[in-house]
């Protein structure tokens, strides 16, 4: 019997596909080869093996159908995951008990087929088969179903990696980013982490009002030494919710880096944190790009002038290449309203990029440059201030998740309050 590491999903009936908004987790590095019948099926496959979520798994496509897949396997090893698209019931459930004699152990079997039948599905649990998917299938249905092989159903949750990115230097896309972290961990409840990539000049810490002995640079230079425990220790906690991964901000080396240097980071907190943001630099070179492409939302921050609306197009139309089955990253307008200083109105703006901002937080370097001097958020210099409810918009529409409702106060809460700051 083919060998399998899950119970596959129970069928469930035909409809609409799920909302761009769900979590996949991307796959490991694990093989996978594909035996079509169709080339239509073939070209989704293909397409999912372009999909960011599963770059480092190594896709191999044949057509054929079963025939195929039992001939390749007799005279060589099968590969992680075997993906098999069948016409028919008899020749699929007769073609599998031959696929089993030459399947290795831990082999995960994905069957593509037409038949809409319970008494067909719990046949395929029962000869060992991971999931069925029902045709025609999309791209997004193909990384569905390999990714979720490797995810158990309770960790979906964790793992999401949010990029926030400036259209243009002096933006202020790291203070925004790490306003929406705040309200992220606050306000949404969940565990969060910031992950400062402007080594030479981030300003998290500083923001933060945090000076680690050591950062995410700690990590980056020695990825052999990359785990769990390790970035554990390199993580600076700033609230219960909220942890810090601060940038050394010092200019005692140069950090040219592959395109891959900090995967091994986002890796790990991939496996350990349900939120990883990540405030990238206003840089273009690989690695930043790889960012980009393989973060699960995306928020791109820019002032309403002709630079940053070129500059926000150019990202919109490259990230929306490069992520055909992710929803379009999302933007906002900051410093809006500089006195004197013409600008482009936010309809203008939405009309060229053919999507509206999710926010357009005002011009006040009043608050803002308080919060900045004394390393606070926003929210802790005034507590009822207008952008405040802003970040918190941006970080529902981020993260798919709604605020967590307080308790109600009682007349003992000024009391306790007291207590606990003691």
């Amino acid at each position: 019997m083919i060998s399998y590491a899950r119970q596959p999903q129970e069928e469930q009936p035909e409809t609409p596909p799920p909302p761009v908004e769900e979590h996949i987790a991307p796959s490991p590095r694990v093989s996978v080869q594909a035996f079509c019948e169709t080339v239509e099926t073939a070209a989704a496959v293909q397409s999912a093996g372009e999909d960011r979520r599963l770059g480092k798994a190594h896709l191999k496509i044949q057509m054929g159908g079963m025939a195929a897949a039992i001939e390749a396997y007799r005279s060589a090893p099968t590969p992680n995951v075997i993906v098999l698209e069948s016409d028919g019931r008899s020749d699929l459930l007769g073609g599998l008990d031959q696929l089993a004699t030459v399947c290795d152990a831990g082999t995960r079997v994905v069957v593509i087929g037409r038949i809409n039948d319970v008494m067909l599905y719990r046949e395929l649990v029962r000869r060992g088969v991971s999931d069925y998917v029902l045709a025609p299938v999309g791209a997004i249905d193909v990384v569905r179903s390999i990714c979720n092989l490797f995810s158990a159903p309770e960790a979906k949750a964790v793992g999401r990696i949010i990029a926030v990115v400036g259209a243009k230097g002096g933006v202020g896309a790291s203070t925004i980013s790490h306003n929406v972290a705040w309200a992220i961990a606050r306000d949404l409840a969940m565990d969060a982490v910031v992950a400062d990539l402007d080594l030479a000049f981030g300003t998290a810490g500083l923001d933060y009002n945090q000076d680690p002995p050591q950062g995410i640079a700690d990590a980056v230079f020695s990825p052999d030494r990359v785990d769990t425990a390790f970035i554990d220790r390199l993580l600076s906690k700033c609230t219960d919710h909220l942890s810090l991964l601060a940038a050394p901000a010092t200019l005692d080396r140069v950090y040219d880096f592959g395109s891959d240097a900090f995967d091994a980071v986002f890796d790990t907190l991939r496996s350990t944190m349900p939120c990883i943001v990540l405030d990238i630099p206003h840089q273009w070179s690989g690695w930043t790009k790889r960012a980009l492409i393989g973060a699960d939302d995306i928020l791109i921050v820019a002032a309403p002038d002709l630079a940053n609306l070129r500059n926000t197009k150019n990202l919109f139309d490259l990230l929306k290449a490069s992520r055909p089955n992710d929803r379009p990253p999302l933007y906002c307008l900051n410093q809006v309203g500089v006195p004197k200083r013409p600008e482009i109105a936010a309809t203008e703006f939405a009309k060229a990029i053919e999507s509206q901002p999710v926010a357009s937080i005002p011009f006040e370097p009043q608050i803002f440059g308080s919060a900045a001097n004394n390393g606070q958020m926003i929210a802790e210099i005034s507590a009822n201030h207008k952008s405040i409810e802003m970040f918190l918009q941006i970080a529902q529409r981020l993260t798919g998740r709604s605020e967590t409702k307080k308790q109600k106060s009682s007349l003992f809460s000024p009391l306790i309050e007291k207590l606990r700051g003691k």
